[in-house]
């Protein structure tokens, strides 16, 4: 299962970390994030290297549907209600983000297919709430309207339209920036103190430390495990459908997919869950019918799957990591918008280091506290890792090993021990500790993806127990 942006760009191998260094800033984490946090960091004259554990752009930057938009679901009229005025900062900040790609990929004369299309949210049900998104996101500044008529194959009740958005090949874009930055790749960072970073290569002392690893791997302090969950989400690759001239997201329960064209490729997108919680899979298949449905002749030419971090209030975290590292700061929780919300922790954690205030900056600021809408979720998110845990401990073994079909993973027990065991199309076995590594939660078999899961914190493992997503920072023992 591989995009089709790994499959059109190939990344030169970059050297890992040798000894001991110093430095003014170092990024842990080599994807969009973290490559163009160091770049604008350059662009300011700090010197910054950034540290990434396998290969830059390797983690949900090769697997990004490649929109870059202010458009984020129906976000606008929610944000006005629980920020206020501050929802502007969000809207203006993230509409900056686009020129700054464009103006970026200008500078450097990037060959990487950005073009500017309009963003469509629509709904086959209901219109209201699109109306309403249209006339919040108007106010604050956003070129927003409401429509009832798209190019798309089937009848919607409306849609709302941003014009002046983009889309991109993410990769050659990350290539050509990457190129020009002091990148160690293949370098794993076990433990970061103060200053001082320690890397299974050498150790680096970094006066500033940016965290842009998707999900931060230290629990304390900042908590961030307790402050959003993960969830996962599945595209099919299509030749021979149809041109699409703007990018599309249904805003419907159960029945809302994300459409765009890249290149020959028609991008067909859904099936979003919490990581760990597709125990009976489909989800590709239902893309699959979908597309059968809408464009008989088409072909698919690749499947994959991305992976989110939701924070509890639907504002990223973007800034100092916790009030006790001050020279600590953090990018996480982009939801589905992480090329555009790259670019706007970029921007901001540029600043910060830079010692320059940033007018957009407090609403996305870590320490942030919403009642209403962080608390309701705080909560569900706890809730789910006390189910998780007690799964562990209490739930019994759903699955025998005489049993299980090829092809199949599940929860078996052993003398006592839960492993999660995979049977291959040959017959063969494949087990692995059944208890995530970093806090403990029993992980779940996806079988759409051949993966182990965590539906605590979101941290996934291949079959053979080795590491895929964090928090996590260890594969599993296996058998």
């Amino acid at each position: 299962m591989e995009s089709i942006w790994s499959k059109n760009t190939h990344l030169p191998e970059r050297a890992p970390l040798s000894g001991n260094i110093s430095v003014q800033a170092a990024v842990i984490g080599g994807g969009m994030a973290g490559i163009l946090t160091a770049y604008l960091l350059k662009e300011k004259g700090i010197d910054a290297v950034v540290l990434e554990a396998q290969r830059v752009g390797s983690g949900q930057t090769r697997n990004t549907t490649a929109k870059i938009t202010s458009q984020h679901g129906l976000i606008y009229d929610k944000l006005l209600l629980e920020f206020g005025d501050l929802a502007g900062q969000y809207a203006v900040l993230n509409q900056k983000a686009i020129a700054e790609y464009r103006r970026i990929v200008n500078q450097l004369k990037i060959d990487c297919a950005l073009e500017e299309v309009p963003a469509y949210l629509y709904s086959i049900m209901d219109a209201e709430p699109l109306r309403r998104e249209a006339e919040t996101a108007s106010r604050l500044g956003i070129p927003a309207s409401f429509v009832t008529e798209t190019e798309l194959p089937f009848s919607i009740k409306g849609a709302v339209r941003f014009d002046g958005q983009a889309q991109f090949d993410p990769l050659k874009f990350l290539k050509a920036v990457s190129e020009r930055l002091t990148v160690f790749e293949n370098t794993v960072v076990r433990q970061v103190k103060d200053n001082r970073i320690q890397t299974d290569k050498g150790t680096v002392e970094a006066e500033q430390i940016v965290f842009a690893t998707h999900y931060p791997f230290l629990n304390v302090p900042g908590y961030y495990f307790m402050r959003m969950h993960q969830e996962r989400s599945y595209l099919i690759a299509l030749k021979n459908a149809m041109k699409l001239n703007g990018m599309y997201l249904g805003v419907d329960p159960d029945n809302s997919f994300s459409l765009r064209c890249a290149g020959e490729y028609l991008l067909l997108g859904g099936g979003e869950h919490r990581t760990g919680e597709n125990r009976a899979g489909g989800k590709y298949e239902k893309l699959r019918q979908k597309a059968a449905e809408l464009w008989p002749d088409s072909i698919e030419e690749a499947h994959w799957s991305a992976q989110d971090c939701m924070p509890m209030d639907s504002v990223p975290y973007i800034g100092q990591y916790a009030a006790s590292t001050p020279s600590w700061y953090v990018a996480t929780g982009f939801r589905k918008w992480g090329m555009t919300s790259s670019m706007a922790a970029a921007m901001l954690l540029s600043d910060a280091i830079a010692g320059r205030d940033n007018p957009y900056a407090e609403i996305f600021s870590p320490d942030r506290f919403t009642p209403s809408a962080s608390a309701k979720n705080f909560f569900k998110d706890s809730g789910q890792a006390v189910k998780g845990l007690s799964r562990q401990i209490f739930a019994p073994a759903r699955a025998a090993v005489a049993d299980m079909p090829e092809g199949h993973g599940g929860i078996v027990e052993v003398d006592g021990e839960k492993l999660g065991v995979y049977k291959d199309d040959g017959g063969k076995l494949f087990a692995v500790s059944a208890r995530c590594p970093h806090l403990g939660c029993q992980l779940e078999w996806n079988p759409d993806e051949k993966s182990w899961e965590c539906p605590c914190h979101g941290s996934r493992f291949n079959y053979l127990g080795e590491l895929i997503n964090g928090p996590a920072q260890d594969g599993l023992e296996h058998e």
